[in-house]
C-alpha cells in the first residue's frame, strides 16, 4: 500500500508484479475503487508491473476539489507515476477511468505506449446525459445511499444481478462509504469533460476499445463505429457495463494483448 500527497490530499495506489513489458496503469470507474482489478491483477502481474490508483474521492484516496475534472485526475495520475519514476506506461481505464486515460493521453502522449478503453467512450456527454448528471448531483445531496445503490444497480442486466449478487452488494457497500461531495465532484467532472475523438484518432500507439453486448450505458454498435473511426482494435464482451466483473476471463485474455 502506497500513497502520495497531491494538493494536501492523500492519493492511494498499489503496485504489483514485475516483468519485461511496459508497466500498466489501471484506472477504475465512477463509484468504484482499485479493488475492482483484484482478479485481473493476479493474472497480469506475472508479465509486468501493474499500478492501480484510487482516483480522487474514491476508495482510499481523499477528495481534492469541488470539481474533480478529468484534467485534475489525469494530473494526479501523472504525479503518482513521477513518484514511481516511470517514463513510459500503458494505461487502461474502465468507464470514467477511460475518460481520465484519454485526458492523460491528451496531456502526456510522450509517455503512453498503449491505451485501452473498457466500457468507455471518447465522446462527451450528450445534452440529455448532462441533465442526468445535474439531477444526480441533486439526488446525492438528498439521499446519497439511495443514489449510490440505484446507480450501481442500473449498470447490470437482470441475469447479472442474480449471478453476481454478492459482488454487486460488496461494490455498493464500498461506494456508500464515499463522501457525498466527492461523488458530486466526479459527476460534475464527467459532465464537463471534452470530446477526445481527435486525441484518440491521432495517437499512433496501440489503442484498444472493449465494449459489452448488454451494456445499458453505452450502445455497443456506437462504440464499434467509434473504434473504426479512431482506428482502434475492437473487442466484444458479453453482459453489461462492468465487464471486469461480468466477463472477467475474456477481459483478462484481451488485456494480455496490451503492449
Amino acid at each position: 500500500m502506497s500513497s502520495i500527497i497531491y494538493n494536501g490530499a492523500k492519493i492511494h495506489f498499489e503496485k504489483h508484479g514485475v516483468g519485461k513489458k511496459v508497466p500498466l496503469v489501471l484506472l477504475h470507474g465512477f463509484l468504484e475503487d482499485s479493488d475492482i482489478w483484484e482478479s485481473i491483477v493476479k493474472d497480469l502481474q506475472k508479465e509486468r508491473q501493474i499500478i492501480c490508483i484510487d482516483l480522487p474521492g474514491h476508495g482510499k484516496s481523499e477528495g481534492i476539489a469541488e470539481i474533480h475534472s478529468m484534467q485534475l485526475m489525469a494530473d494526479v495520475v501523472k504525479d503518482v507515476l513521477l513518484s514511481l519514476q516511470l517514463s513510459e506506461i500503458s494505461i487502461a481505464g474502465h468507464s470514467m477511468g477511460g475518460y481520465v486515460s484519454l485526458e492523460f493521453l491528451k496531456n502526456f502522449p510522450m509517455i503512453v505506449k498503449s491505451v485501452m478503453l473498457i466500457n468507455s467512450t471518447p465522446v462527451e456527454d450528450s445534452v440529455e446525459k448532462r441533465k442526468i448528471r445535474e439531477r444526480s448531483v441533486k439526488l446525492v445531496g438528498e439521499n446519497k445511499k439511495a443514489y449510490v445503490r440505484m446507480a450501481i444497480s442500473n449498470l447490470y442486466s437482470e441475469n447479472s444481478k442474480r449471478e453476481f449478487a454478492t459482488e454487486i452488494e460488496d461494490l455498493k457497500c464500498r461506494a456508500v462509504k464515499m463522501k457525498g461531495k466527492n461523488i458530486q465532484a466526479a459527476l460534475v467532472g464527467m459532465k464537463i469533460r471534452t470530446n477526445y475523438l481527435e486525441v484518440l484518432k491521432s495517437f499512433d500507439g496501440q489503442k484498444i476499445i472493449v465494449a459489452s453486448e448488454e451494456d445499458p450505458i453505452l450502445e455497443i454498435n456506437d462504440i464499434e463505429r467509434i473504434s473504426r473511426e479512431t482506428e482502434c482494435a475492437f473487442y466484444r464482451m458479453r453482459n453489461g457495463h462492468n465487464s471486469y466483473m461480468e466477463d472477467s476471463s475474456n477481459l483478462v485474455q484481451t488485456m494480455h494483448f496490451i503492449d
